[in-house]
């Protein structure tokens, strides 16, 4: 294959695999939640946490796009029962924010003094990573990009591969940043409107966790139904 092509593919599977998770993973909505769940951490705390969820998700997801299908495959475990268990977690999650109290300053304040590193290390996966930013919908998606990638040509498909990478690195390092400044992004909007993005916000995540669970049932009702037919039921 000539220099030309492997290039050309390497960036088209770069910007399939950006665009195809990015939107999903969607770091500026999640902003007001991150600041919701980590109330009363100091700056550098929150920094820690920021570095923690991209790290995490950055290796969630390549895993799942490398090797995400003989995982579920060597445990028996069907995308639809995925999306059913990781949409209940997502579900749990939002439905905790929507209905969480206010917080006054007093109440930060005693916060930011008791949170521990060990605070930050058991928050950086559940439930910042998962399910509340890589959820199902990003991994499924990120399966659904790595079965994309293999083509008859073995360096055409460590090209498509590398670039994929790449652009699980880049989606990584914009939600590191959203989550770093998501305090500074949020200032102007003032406690009130910040109170108001993150309920809304919150909602939309309980919303998105809803129509997660139905992807998985449906797709599992389908499934039932098609056995059904097979056996002349």
């Amino acid at each position: 294959m000539a220099f030309n092509d492997l290039v050309i593919n390497f960036g088209r599977s770069f910007l399939f695999a950006l665009a195809t998770l990015l939107p999903i993973l969607n770091p500026p909505a999640v902003a007001p939640i991150f600041l919701t769940l980590t109330e009363g951490a100091s700056a550098n705390a929150r920094t820690q946490l920021a570095k923690r969820v991209a790290i995490n998700i950055c290796l969630m997801l390549a895993i799942a796009m490398v090797a995400g299908n003989l995982v579920l495959a060597f445990f028996g475990i069907s995308l639809p029962i995925i999306r059913v268990g990781g949409g209940l977690l997502v579900v749990a999650t939002a439905w905790r924010l929507v209905s969480a109290s206010d917080y006054d300053a007093e109440h930060a304040q005693n916060m930011a003094e008791a949170y521990s590193f060990d605070q930050v290390r058991s928050k950086a996966f559940y439930p910042l990573t998962f399910p509340m930013i890589c959820g199902p919908g990003a991994i499924s998606a990120a399966l659904t990009v790595g079965a994309s990638l293999h083509v008859e040509a073995t360096v055409a498909t460590a090209t498509n591969l590398t670039g994929s990478l790449l652009a699980i690195g880049v989606a990584s390092l914009v939600v590191y940043f959203c989550l770093r400044f998501a305090a500074q992004f949020l200032h102007k909007l003032g406690s009130n409107g910040t109170a108001v993005l993150m309920r809304l916000s919150a909602f939309i995540l309980l919303c998105l966790g809803v129509q997660i669970v139905w992807d998985g049932v449906h797709e599992l009702l389908l499934g039932l139904l098609r056995d059904a037919a097979a056996l002349g039921i």
